[in-house]
C-alpha cells in the first residue's frame, strides 16, 4: 500500500465523543490534554441551526468590539465530520473554551462550565490511575448493552493495540497516514479487507469498526496485532518499510488461523452483523416479549 492512500480508522479513532445534555461534542486527546470542537460547543450552548456561521460571526464581533481574536485560543485538529471524513476543525482546551464561552450569552453556560471542569478532572484522575479510564470505558459499554465477555475482549484488544502503536512510535512511525496504512496491512491480511472496506461491508459510516465486531472478529484482530508486535520487536523493525513487512506477516498469521477456524466451524468469521442491528433486534425481541406478556395477563 502507498502512503498516499486514504487515511482510515486508525486516525479516526482518535476523535472521541463527549455528551452534554444529550448532545455530542467531539474531542481529541493531545499530550494528555482534551481539546474540544468549538463549533460543537457553540451548538450545545446556542441551539444554533448553523454553528459554523455562529462561530464565524462571534469571532468577527469580538474582534470588532474588543479587539480580541478568539482564534488565538484555538488550534486546528483533524476530527471526523458528519460526512465521515477527517477535517481540520477549530479546537480549544478547557482553558480556551472557558474564555470563548464568556462571549456567548447562554443560560447553559454555568452548567456547561461545571461539566467541562468535571471532564478535565476525570482526565487528571485517569493519568494518575489509568485503571479508572478502563473502568469508565467498561461502564460505557455496559450502558450500551454489550455483554461482559465482549467487553473483556474489547478492552484487551485496546491494550494490545496500544502496545503495538507504542512500538511503532518508537520506530519512527509518527504520521497518522503511516499508522493508517500499517493498520490496513494487518486488516487486509487478517480479514481480506481494509478497514474502510470492512466498515462498508458492515454498513457503518462514522462508527468505530471494532465496536461492531463480534467476539471472534475481535479475537482474530487481536491476534494479528499481537503477532505484529512480537515480529516488530524480535526483528527490530525500523522505519515504515520494515514495520510494513512486520504488519503483513503478523496479519498473515492471523489470516491463516481465521481460515482454518472457518473450515472447522463451517461459517465465515467476517460478518455483516453490527451492533446497531443487534441492538435493534434485541429491542424488537424485548417489545415482542412485553406484548406477549400483556396478552397473557389481560
Amino acid at each position: 500500500m502507498k502512503k498516499e492512500e486514504k487515511e482510515s480508522e486508525v486516525s479516526k479513532e482518535e476523535t472521541h465523543i463527549a455528551i452534554f445534555n444529550g448532545k455530542t461534542i467531539r474531542k481529541k486527546l493531545v499530550n494528555d490534554k482534551w481539546f474540544f470542537s468549538v463549533v460543537d460547543v457553540v451548538g450545545v450552548l446556542t441551539d444554533s441551526s448553523d454553528s459554523n456561521d455562529y462561530w464565524y460571526r462571534l469571532k468577527k464581533r469580538e474582534q470588532e468590539s474588543s479587539g480580541i481574536e478568539l482564534s488565538t485560543f484555538c488550534r486546528q485538529l483533524k476530527l471526523i465530520a458528519e460526512d465521515g471524513k477527517l477535517r481540520e476543525t477549530d479546537c480549544s482546551d478547557t482553558e480556551g473554551i472557558f474564555r470563548i464561552i464568556q462571549s456567548i450569552p447562554s443560560k447553559k453556560a454555568e452548567p456547561f462550565k461545571r461539566w467541562l471542569a468535571k471532564v478535565g478532572y476525570e482526565r487528571i484522575q485517569e493519568i494518575e490511575n489509568p485503571e479508572l479510564a478502563q473502568e469508565r470505558m467498561k461502564k460505557l459499554y455496559e450502558l450500551k448493552g454489550y455483554s461482559k465477555d465482549w467487553i473483556d475482549k474489547r478492552l484487551r484488544g485496546i491494550a494490545i493495540r496500544q502496545d503495538l502503536t507504542d512500538e511503532w512510535k518508537n520506530r519512527d512511525i509518527n504520521e497518522e497516514i503511516e499508522f493508517a496504512i500499517l493498520t490496513n496491512e494487518i486488516s487486509q491480511a487478517t480479514f481480506g479487507k481494509t478497514v474502510e472496506e470492512y466498515k462498508k461491508f458492515k454498513g457503518l459510516k462514522r462508527e468505530n469498526l471494532r465496536d461492531h465486531m463480534d467476539e471472534l472478529e475481535l479475537i482474530f484482530g487481536m491476534l494479528g496485532e499481537k503477532v505484529t508486535t512480537e515480529i516488530t520487536i524480535n526483528k527490530n523493525a525500523q522505519g515504515f518499510d520494515e514495520c510494513s513487512v512486520a504488519a503483513r506477516q503478523g496479519g498473515e498469521v492471523a489470516g491463516n488461523a481465521r481460515k482454518e477456524a472457518e473450515e472447522k466451524i463451517g461459517r465465515p468469521v467476517v460478518s455483516e452483523d453490527n451492533f446497531l442491528d443487534t441492538s435493534e433486534k434485541l429491542k424488537k425481541r424485548k417489545r415482542k416479549r412485553q406484548e406477549m406478556d400483556f396478552i397473557e395477563n389481560n
